[in-house]
């Protein structure tokens, strides 16, 4: 079995399911937006979209939107799995017709509301543990998907269509691998007026439960395709 995964930048990764996904017997494929050929990804039994500090719908600028776009919405119709994280999942919203609009921005460690649905889900081993966000940007909710999660300033946290999972936040990622974030989105923590040290705090304060939440989220979604085959 193989699990593509596609990247748009290198620490914004598998995180923490890497080994889980590996441990499930998934051959995993990285690929790399703008440089790696996508196509293969379509017929993977799994499909993972990771997140980047760019705009879902930016492709005038950022040509390869598109492309990645009309990857998810070929996947989608194939019925196959995927997960879309972050910008994955906004990608995600804007293949099955809905809308990304500006929203509140959200960076730090914080819990998500669970929807009723989402606790016979894999993300009912979120519950009251804190996950990290990092976006600005919030969906609509697409014809035919089920709502899961939910904060304050962002109604659709996550949501289910099929098979697959839409979420905004990271539940992926590493505590052990933070300070990638930190330098690799530095420019932009200036220009937001947020302080390094704080998210690193948090990180060490919260990093631990999250990844653990975050570890099982995956390891039910992988077991319920599981049984599915």
């Amino acid at each position: 079995m193989r699990c593509a995964v596609i990247r748009f930048v290198a620490f914004e990764d598998l995180g923490v399911w890497e080994p889980e996904i590996a441990a499930h017997g998934y051959e995993i494929l990285s690929l790399d937006v703008g440089v790696d050929d996508l196509a293969p990804a379509v017929d993977a039994e799994l499909m993972i979209v990771l997140g980047a500090p760019i705009d879902a719908g930016d492709s005038s600028r950022y040509p390869v939107l598109s492309e990645v776009t009309d990857l998810v919405s070929a996947r989608l119709q194939t019925g196959r799995p995927m997960i879309g994280v972050c910008l994955g999942a906004q990608i995600m919203a804007i293949a099955l017709g809905a809308t990304v609009e500006r929203g509140e921005r959200e960076v730090g460690f914080a819990p998500v509301v669970l929807a009723e649905p989402a606790h016979d889900s894999p993300l009912r081993h979120l519950g009251s543990a804190p996950t990290l966000h990092w976006h600005r940007d919030v969906v609509t909710l697409p014809d035919g998907a089920t709502s899961l999660a939910s904060t304050a300033t962002t109604p659709h946290q996550a949501f289910a269509y099929r098979s697959s999972l839409a979420i905004q936040f990271h539940p992926e990622a590493d505590p052990e691998a933070f300070e990638r974030w930190l330098i690799g989105h530095s420019g932009d923590l200036e220009s937001w007026g947020l302080d390094p040290r704080e998210l690193r705090s948090a990180a060490l304060e919260h990093g631990d439960e999250a990844a653990i939440a975050g570890i099982l989220l995956i390891r039910e979604y992988l077991r319920g395709l599981g049984s599915l085959t």
